[in-house]
């Protein structure tokens, strides 16, 4: 995969004014977006996080997962840091897309689990593709990440292009009585490194 980079902008938002950087994958036409805050082309280790467009929940306030709760704290995280770049990738879905994951959440309603929904459509268990990723820290001077996530397969996706993950840091937000089987099912069964208790309740 190859993208390309579009333009730049400022983005004032409730964490901060952030820098956002607009990349379109010119095989498929997908676009992807950058927020950046602070100087990240230093060479030090940057506050990073690599976010799957999560429509429900990044605009919707959905509590069927932990999508915007994530997002959120992401950026204030980033904020608080001073500087860090947040990479919003558009694979809606674990990369089934918005229609097909009404599907899946339409079988979860009947009792199915996430990852069995997504099998029962004919799909993986997460289709995500992180390859896009690489050209767009390259294209913002980007070499080392410390990495907000709870995915093993994201770090060895990452690291498998060539970025380096010099520390992982947890991001468990979000954890409510809607999304419980959700997060545990993700522990479970795709291996995120989850604990099955949280202090913090959604905001």
């Amino acid at each position: 995969m190859s993208v390309k980079f579009i333009q730049s902008c400022r983005l004032p938002t409730p964490f901060g004014i952030f820098d956002m950087h607009g990349f379109e994958d010119e095989a498929t036409g997908q676009e992807h977006v950058a927020l950046t805050l602070g100087d990240v082309s230093d060479g030090s280790a940057i506050l990073a996080r690599t976010h799957s467009e999560c429509l429900t929940g990044d605009a919707l306030y959905s509590m069927r997962c932990d999508c915007g709760y994530q997002l959120e704290s992401a950026l204030q995280s980033i904020a608080d840091a001073g500087k860090g770049v947040l990479l919003y990738l558009r694979q809606e879905g674990r990369g089934i897309g918005l229609l097909n994951k009404i599907r899946a959440y339409h079988l979860q309603d009947q009792g199915a689990d996430t990852v069995q929904a997504n099998e029962q459509l004919g799909f993986a268990a997460d289709l995500r593709d992180y390859s896009m990723a690489k050209d767009m820290l390259q294209h913002l001077n980007i070499s080392k990440l410390k990495l907000m996530t709870n995915n093993p397969r994201k770090v060895n996706a990452l690291k498998g292009y060539g970025i380096d993950i010099v520390e992982r840091v947890s991001i468990q937000v979000g954890r409510n009585p809607h999304n419980q089987g959700y997060l545990d099912t993700k522990a479970d069964k795709l291996g995120h490194w989850l604990s099955t208790h949280q202090d913090d309740e959604p905001a």
